[in-house]
């Protein structure tokens, strides 16, 4: 009985917090449409635009002769090993002197290099990523052209063949300027409800006779009236007794005149 009572009490707690966050939906809204529209400015004045640009190589040369599941596995094994030796420090360093990037060191333009491997499939991904989509392609294709003469050189093998080169589309990658408004929105929603909600459960304040029972667990056996209520009341009380006064008088007076 007592763990019903408690779950019923839950529930109403429950009820008046939707109504609170309800009362409140003005702000909530307000808080969303300001933290989206800060969100919107950052991404569209503050953060800087980047680029992609991805060549792709070919793993298997024509001499490599696929004739078994053993020499499909031997490619993906290849690959795996075309990722490593792309992303090694000889081969971005030569890209480096090669295109005279004096801002870029090897840990720099590592971070900007991604290399992806299509389930399936003997292609290399080489993605580069910059503020500046010619640099990006740039540095893309001479990726492709100095792994591919590393590894011919170095793993004694026939270079990988370069199936596509780098692109500028011109549209850059990020920041995604819809994605981060909608998240700017939804944040601001939040911080305005935790508002609400600790707010209210903070307020401790007895406004009625259903918070006496509800936060103290004692039946309310009677209330006093406000100081106005009160006045009011003598208020009400005085007209209706001068009113009797006046409809007793007024019927003595009749009395008189008959």
């Amino acid at each position: 009985m007592q763990e019903k009572y408690q779950d019923d009490e839950v529930e109403i707690d429950l009820g008046e917090l939707l109504f609170e966050l309800l009362g409140h939906w003005k702000m909530i809204l307000m808080s969303a449409v300001i933290v989206g529209a800060i969100a919107f400015v950052f991404s569209k004045f503050l953060i800087t635009p980047q680029y992609e640009s991805t060549a792709e190589l070919y793993v298997l040369s024509e001499s490599t002769s696929i004739t078994s599941l053993a020499d499909i596995q031997v490619g993906s094994n290849l690959t795996n090993d075309y990722i490593v030796v792309t992303k090694g420090r000889p081969v971005i360093e030569q890209v480096i002197d090669n295109l005279g990037l004096e801002d870029e060191t090897y840990h720099t333009l590592k971070d900007k290099i991604t290399l992806n491997n299509p389930s399936d499939s003997r292609i290399l991904d080489i993605t580069v990523t910059d503020p500046d989509p010619a640099r990006a392609k740039k540095i893309a294709d001479e990726i492709a052209e100095v792994a591919s003469a590393f590894i011919s050189e170095k793993m004694k093998q026939e270079p990988p063949r370069i199936t596509q080169y780098g692109y500028t589309d011109g549209n850059p990658v990020s920041p995604s300027i819809p994605k981060n408004v909608l998240i700017g929105a939804f944040l601001g929603a939040f911080l305005a409800m935790a508002l609400v909600i600790i707010s209210y459960l903070l307020n401790d304040t007895i406004m009625g006779a259903e918070d006496v029972e509800k936060r103290l667990g004692i039946n309310l056996l009677g209330s006093l009236p406000l100081e106005e209520d009160a006045e009011e009341y003598d208020g009400k009380s005085r007209s209706k007794s001068r009113k009797k006064k006046k409809k007793s008088s007024g019927s003595k007076q009749t009395k008189k005149s008959a």
